[in-house]
């Protein structure tokens, strides 16, 4: 089964920026709405942004003004421009469907420093 592959993340200062992204299967990519979700130790994964196949978006009210989801059709790709990152912002970042979800990938680790 083709995997969700995240990238984008690493060490970053409180206050700066990183850009993830994250590679669906076409057959799913192209039907669904898809979310950027994050787990802190310990913790169930969060849903923290959506973005649907018209392109609306949807973002839980702990990042909205400082992330960003934004899709590309053609790569099949979703991306999350993460601006202003707060420590507590440091979680590891995985991207799914927003529904009946996909097998899950590895994430992509997004550490802030404050």
């Amino acid at each position: 089964q083709v995997q969700l592959v995240e990238s984008g993340g690493g060490l970053v200062q409180a206050g700066g920026s990183l850009r993830l992204a994250c590679v669906a299967p076409g057959s799913i990519f192209s039907r669904n709405a898809m979310g950027w979700y994050r787990q802190f130790p310990g913790k169930q994964r969060e849903l923290v942004a959506t973005i649907y196949i018209g392109g609306a978006t949807n973002y839980a009210g702990s990042v909205k003004g400082r992330f960003t989801i934004s899709r590309d059709n053609a790569k099949n790709t979703v991306f999350l421009q993460m601006e202003s990152l707060k420590p507590e912002d440091t979680a590891v970042y995985y991207c799914n469907i927003v529904g009946v979800w996909y097998q899950w990938g590895q994430g992509t680790r997004v550490t802030v420093s404050s």
